[in-house]
């Protein structure tokens, strides 16, 4: 077998994988940050990388950003929280009584393909604006990855286990503990860290949208309607937005293959 073969069957090491994302974000940098040195792009429209890094570290100084910061970060957690402790009982459920999956199944593909920037107007109406509005959106949003993770996850179990459990006497719910929600949980992981994703792209959406309160986004839409606009502080905001994706991201991830070694080694995934 020749080498590139080898280097192909062989997964890269984690320390490998990182070394190439920063080595990505790196250049990506360098490329903004060449773009707006050199004028390629106008400066008031996109500054330099250094001049958009070092606005982002002097407002972890700022209070008024912090406040902003702590909100979203509320309405984040929550909201993905509430949305998987209803989508996994909801989707153990349906992916384990198929009556009740086949009565639910068009309301459930109804719903799914509705945009949540879409309610804003109707949620506001029905509870009021503020967290309640941003926790709700989030809610809403973050239900399907992992209701349908949760529900493929059902799919895949084997079916030996679950008729072995059954042949001892084992009931229905016995099953579904011992057999099939331990089977089904590596998707469910997966389902709450896509859907984790999505919390924090609605969480700001919304703010943005509706500009009002506190949150991130309502600091980057009153930077963007000022005169002139604050590009420094709009993409300082977006830059805190996505390093704290990245970093929630990374810990699922890390977390997820460390209780799920077995599932990793099946795939011939380096744990």
């Amino acid at each position: 077998m020749s080498a590139q073969t080898l280097s192909r069957a062989r997964p890269a090491s984690t320390t490998t994988r990182w070394s190439r994302r920063a080595a990505g974000a790196l250049a990506f940098a360098a490329l903004i940050e060449l773009a707006g040195r050199t004028g390629l792009i106008d400066a008031e429209f996109l500054p330099p990388a250094t001049e958009i890094v070092g606005r982002a570290v002097t407002l972890l100084a700022d209070p008024a950003f912090l406040g902003h910061a702590l909100t979203s970060l509320l309405a984040w957690a929550m909201g993905l929280g509430i949305a998987a402790a209803i989508a996994v009982p909801l989707g153990l459920l349906l992916g384990s009584v198929p009556i009740i999956d086949a009565a639910m199944r068009s309301v459930v593909e109804f719903l799914r393909p509705i945009p949540s920037v879409a309610l804003i107007p109707l949620v506001a109406l029905v509870i009021g604006t503020g967290l309640q509005l941003r926790v709700t959106l989030v809610v809403y949003a973050s239900l399907w990855p992992i209701l349908y993770n949760t529900m493929y996850g059902l799919r895949g179990v084997d079916p030996l286990a679950k008729e072995s459990l059954r042949s001892y006497g084992f009931g229905p719910l016995a099953v579904l503990l011992r057999v099939s929600l331990p089977s089904s949980a590596p998707f469910i992981t997966t389902g709450i860290r896509l859907a984790a994703g999505v919390a924090l792209i609605l969480t700001v959406s919304t703010e943005i949208v509706a500009g009002r309160g506190e949150g991130i986004g309502v600091f980057i839409f009153f930077a963007g309607i000022a005169v002139p606009a604050r590009m420094a502080d709009i993409l300082a905001g977006v830059f805190w937005v996505g390093l704290f994706g990245v970093v929630v991201n990374a810990l699922l991830v890390a977390a997820e293959r460390r209780a799920f070694r077995w599932h990793h080694a099946q795939l011939g995934e380096r744990p």
